[in-house]
């Protein structure tokens, strides 16, 4: 039955989960000890990515249950909503990155998470090249299943998961596609953007959790739409801090 697609999804899902926390567990770890310094100091986490990959970057911004020192780093050009067949052109176009980076002010101190599945294209790669020039630390998440299969767009023929800090793999398949469909020879059920959030979610939280044995407490969004609590009023206190340094709030 077709129905038993919904179960192999989840089973392959969940197993890659398992995958990553088994072997990228230094990663994962150089990670969150980064976020941690980064917090501890008072500088910002910052996420990118073009196309479907730039949703990473929403999911961590101004977010229940995320961080307050978030920025996503969005080209709307790069994103979905103008031109999705655009997008995947200008994504291998190369100096893109540096106006972006300038733009959002990404500094000395700062974390650059950069998400791509392939870490092939010119705008990933510029992120991370650029980032780490200002002095961030650049994170990757990135499967190399399909990075080590295909070539760079680059002109430095380097590929992210080889210009980056650290580098979380996403174990991901190539094509990011995990179902076979039955009677074609096509796959859907893609991983990448399920993967990312998980990890990227783990990561700030045990790095909140990890400061807060040192006494640190850095801003957590907690939902506006909570019933009561002083929900609503908490949440505008944090944005009232973070207005002068966040983009997009």
């Amino acid at each position: 039955m077709t129905d038993d697609l919904r179960f192999t999804y989840r089973n392959r899902v969940v197993g890659l989960f398992d995958e990553i926390l088994e072997t990228q567990a230094s990663a994962l770890d150089a990670a969150r000890d980064a976020v941690m310094a980064a917090l501890a100091a008072d500088r910002l986490i910052h996420a990118g990515g073009s196309g479907h990959s730039h949703l990473l970057a929403e999911e961590v911004f101004y977010r229940a249950g995320g961080i307050a020192a978030a920025q996503a780093l969005l080209d709307p050009d790069l994103m979905l909503h103008k031109s999705a067949q655009r997008s995947t052109l200008l994504e291998r176009e190369e100096g893109r990155a540096a106006r972006i980076l300038a733009n959002y002010g990404v500094s000395a101190g700062d974390v650059v998470f950069i998400a791509s599945n392939s870490g092939r294209n010119a705008y990933p790669i510029e992120l991370a090249l650029g980032a780490r020039e200002i002095g961030a630390t650049t994170i990757a998440l990135t499967s190399t299943r399909h990075a080590q299969r295909v070539s760079s767009r680059h002109s430095s023929g380097k590929l992210l998961y080889e210009v980056a800090d650290i580098v979380i793999d996403s174990c991901g398949p190539y094509g990011d596609t995990s179902l076979p469909i039955s009677g074609r020879s096509i796959a859907m059920g893609p991983t990448s953007t399920l993967t990312g959030v998980f990890v990227l979610n783990a990561i700030l939280a045990e790095a909140v959790a990890e400061l807060a044995k040192r006494g640190i407490e850095p801003d957590v969004y907690q939902s506006a739409n909570r019933e009561g609590e002083g929900a609503e009023a908490a949440a505008e206190a944090i944005l009232a801090r973070w207005q002068p340094r966040i983009r997009g709030l």
